[in-house]
């Protein structure tokens, strides 16, 4: 597998097929994406999804491309040039040059039609909350198995070659109003300690309490909520809380 700081290549289980406007490539107009981007710093997770999904496709008769990338700059440049032929990306959050949700919001700012589904080491249900905030079409923690991960990518129609782009899954609706895009803003904008303790305020725990889960004073902890509060333009714990369960 070549390194991901250089320009990355796809795989494939079969012959690269030609660039679009070279003789006998394929045409990007009709043809449906089949093309997986995996966006992960981890060689050894973007191996096993690479060879996963293209034993699978092998043993159903399709042909499916993975391409790969270690970190958000380099999927983005990626995406941008083969968007045509990638139909579904597999996002880690946790990238060198991503902070919380970053690279997700920048994903769907640069790319809003890209079917996205994240991957995430911390499984817990807020930060779920956040990524299908931000039009994520869906959060899988990586303690599933990568069986699980290949099942959903079956599920998308990827791996079947008589399942067309119009049977897929449709890509999560755009934010509708200023509240949605306010709230999606506000959960790009959290720190990794912040998204804690909004989990556990969503909860119900008081400050002390959180205090005591997190090591940190009860001064650190209100400051985090009235962080929150602001970030997500409300007036109390309570309106907090029923806005965002």
């Amino acid at each position: 597998m070549s390194s991901i700081d250089s320009a990355p290549a796809p795989l494939s289980s079969s012959s690269q097929p030609g660039k679009p406007g070279t003789p006998g490539a394929p045409s990007t107009s009709t043809r449906a994406p089949t093309a997986i981007l995996v966006v992960d710093d981890h060689d050894l997770l973007r191996l096993g999804v690479c060879a996963l999904v293209q034993a699978q496709a092998a043993s159903s008769g399709a042909t499916i491309e993975v391409f790969e990338a270690g970190n958000a700059a380099d999927a983005l440049a990626l995406y941008e040039t083969h968007q045509a032929r990638i139909g579904l990306v597999l996002l880690d959050l946790a990238l060198p040059d991503t902070h919380g949700l970053s690279g997700l919001a920048e994903f769907r700012l640069r790319f809003p039609s890209a079917r996205i589904v994240v991957l995430s080491g911390t499984g817990n249900s807020t930060l779920a909350q956040g990524v299908l905030a931000l039009g994520a079409a869906a959060f899988l923690p990586k303690s599933a198995d990568l069986k699980e991960v290949v099942s959903f990518i079956r599920a998308c129609g990827l791996l079947d070659p008589a399942t067309g782009a119009a049977e897929l899954p449709a890509v999560s609706k755009p934010l509708a109003g200023y509240a949605e895009f306010a709230h999606a803003s506000a959960w790009q904008e959290l720190t990794p300690r912040q998204m804690q303790v909004l989990q556990w305020v969503l909860e119900g725990k008081a400050n002390k309490e959180i205090a005591q889960l997190a090591n940190l004073s009860e001064g650190t902890v209100k400051n985090h909520v009235s962080t929150i509060l602001l970030l997500f333009g409300m007036r109390s714990r309570a309106q907090l809380i029923s806005t965002l369960h």
